[in-house]
């Protein structure tokens, strides 16, 4: 195997000398703070071209410092011992919503390095990421980040380190990656801690998809690591999951920018370009092989990704459907886990019903397209994928209101369940508790992580959680609470759609499946939201919440009214109620033929509103 840097100018020939790693933490632990010191560290970026949070390529990304887009280095570095080795940090999103990615990340990694914050400790996605990682068999280094701080307590966090999460805490790095202190213990940790890869080069090709993207001249860059065998420009591959064929033009390694090899081998992370049209055809977990020399079986742990939350994505104005249709295509191309379809609203007009891995990845898109595409848009609120037993024997999923069936033909329906783990301080206990089962949770488990940090568990309908629960649980516990899930199953429900009237006709793109416990909520607050929202007219207009025939909120907006009587100042009673009576009958009319024109913020407002 041979592999060359483009910086360096040093080849190696052993396996020994290269090491594949990922950084693996809780949301703003400094994750790609440290990245950022180990690339400056290995001079694989000039210092005029570097800039922070540089494997972060969106402005999302920056803006609100997180990952959404894992990213691929690979560092040359001479350590002590005077050998020159080649890590490749396979740098993983953190985010729950992006749970199967890390997952896909580690496997293609022998190690990982466990960021720890000194003054926040071990939190909910620490603790989850650390058993995702022991569930792939990596060896771990932790890393405690941020001691420059005033609050950082590093006797504690070693002791979280050995209690919560069993590892030896004299093994841990003490480390400031933004001062740049410790850098170098961390990269000469990774060299002796880590086990070099393994594998045959001479036998058939094996290789891990672990992400890709879309270039818009060269097509898909497929990101992998090569577990058996090698690859070279020229050979046709095989993809094992769909079982799709395409000639490789290129192949090489990432160094911020792809740096092309003449070819790469087993242990090696590097990328493939082979002329592919779209990022969905490069499925996430699935393995690559030769067509002409295929190996036995593919690699473990390839799954589809399937959305959990879904919204309808409409233009505020009817004539950018076009400009939307071509928007998704596009950002399609470099998320492949983003699913849509057509859709259609008597009161938005024509758009798309979009699929989501969660909360977090619905804003993202929706921030993309707004910023990157200049386009307006007008999402429905986020619904779940609910699992509905006809009288008939048949079973029917449904994601979206519109479809809901008659309720009389329905056996039974269903709804998935998530277990929560939340780790919070001791003395929010009783707020966290509230607000759960407030969400029909269920309270399953509780322990002491330390004398005062508290893990709890609990069993959550998911459409309880996709709403506000995180902003919420931030709010109770004063930025203290965090949070991670995994969808465990579903479960019997008293599933309601609760219809929207304006004067009598249903509105369909503010219709909402709900619990019927919070049926009456949900329809208060979307009738009192519209009402503010929708202008007076010259005759009443009554915004109504109903299941089926049965009305369960009203609000009224009152009519502009001319004074008739003004004019009647004496005279007999008679005269004032004759007027009145035909003002009266006018308004009836009016109210029969005019039409309530709802403005686009009525809607923003309805589907944004907090419902607690």
């Amino acid at each position: 195997m041979l592999l060359t840097s483009k910086n360096t100018g040093v080849s190696i020939t052993r396996m020994q000398n290269i090491r594949n790693f990922s950084i693996i933490a809780h949301i703003d632990h400094g994750k790609s703070t440290l990245s950022d010191r180990l690339i400056q560290a290995t001079h694989i970026v000039s210092d005029r071209n570097f800039k922070d949070q540089i494997l972060d390529n969106m402005d999302i990304e920056r803006e609100r410092g997180i990952t959404i887009k894992s990213q691929t280095v690979c560092l040359p570095y001479t350590a002590k011992d005077g050998q020159t080795y080649f890590l490749n940090l396979i740098d993983t999103p953190g985010h729950v919503d992006f749970t199967y990615e890390v997952s896909r990340a580690l496997a293609s990694c022998e190690g990982a390095i466990l960021l720890i914050d000194a003054s926040q400790g071990v939190e909910a996605q620490t603790l989850a990421n650390l058993y995702l990682a022991l569930e792939h068999d990596l060896e771990i280094i932790p890393v405690i980040n941020k001691i420059d701080l005033p609050s950082a307590d590093v006797d504690r966090v070693k002791n979280q380190i050995k209690e919560d999460l069993g590892l030896d805490p004299a093994a841990a790095i003490l480390v400031s990656a933004k001062e740049g202190i410790g850098i170098e213990d961390v990269l000469e940790g990774i060299i002796k801690s880590l086990p070099a890869p393994t594998g045959d080069s001479e036998a058939p090709l094996q290789a891990l998809i672990f992400d890709s993207h879309y270039d818009p001249f060269r097509g898909t860059i497929i990101h992998c690591r090569i577990n058996q065998g090698s690859i070279e420009a020229g050979d046709t591959i095989l993809f094992m999951s769909n079982k799709a064929t395409y000639r490789v033009e290129e192949v090489g390694i990432f160094q911020i920018e792809r740096v092309p090899q003449r070819k790469i081998s087993a242990g090696q992370v590097g990328y493939i370009i082979a002329g592919i049209k779209t990022v969905s055809d490069t499925r996430c977990g699935d393995t690559i092989t030769l067509k002409n020399r295929p190996c036995n079986t593919p690699l473990p742990g390839f799954r589809e990704v399937k959305p959990v939350v879904f919204s309808s994505i409409y233009p505020v104005a009817s004539d950018g459907y076009e400009e939307l249709a071509s928007a998704l295509e596009k950002l399609k191309l470099n998320d492949a886990s983003l699913v849509y379809e057509k859709d259609a609203s008597v009161a938005l007009g024509f758009g798309f019903r979009c699929g989501f891995l969660g909360l977090l990845h619905l804003e993202v898109v929706q921030e993309r397209l707004e910023r990157e595409y200049d386009l307006s848009l007008i999402l429905t609120a986020p619904s779940v994928r609910y699992q509905l037993f006809m009288n008939d024997g048949s079973m029917l999923r449904i994601d979206n209101p519109a479809l809901y069936p008659d309720p009389t033909i329905i056996e039974k329906t269903m709804e998935p369940f998530i277990r929560a783990s939340i780790i919070i301080p001791d003395r929010y206990m009783g707020v966290v508790m509230k607000l759960c089962l407030d969400r029909r949770g269920i309270n399953k488990n509780y322990q002491y992580l330390t004398n005062n940090r508290l893990e709890m568990i609990f069993e959550l309908p998911l459409s309880e959680v996709v709403f506000d629960f995180y902003d919420k649980l931030k709010s109770v516990t004063q930025g203290y609470g965090s949070f991670d899930y995994e969808l465990i199953d579903y479960r019997e429900t008293d599933l309601v759609k609760v219809d929207i009237l304006i004067n009598g006709e249903r509105v369909d793109a503010l219709s909402q499946l709900v619990h019927r416990d919070r049926a009456d909520q949900r329809a208060r607050v979307a009738c009192e939201k519209l009402r503010d929202e929708i202008p007076r007219q010259m005759f009443k207009i009554a915004i109504q919440g109903a299941i089926g025939a049965k009305i369960i909120a009203r609000k009224t907006v009152s009519p502009f009214r001319k004074d008739v009587t003004a004019k009647c100042y004496g005279g007999d009673i008679t005269r004032k109620r004759k007027l009145l009576e035909k003002q009266k009958k006018g308004k009836k009319r009016m109210k029969m033929v005019g039409k309530v024109m709802i403005p686009q913020a009525a809607f923003l407002s309805v589907l944004k509103t907090d419902t607690d």
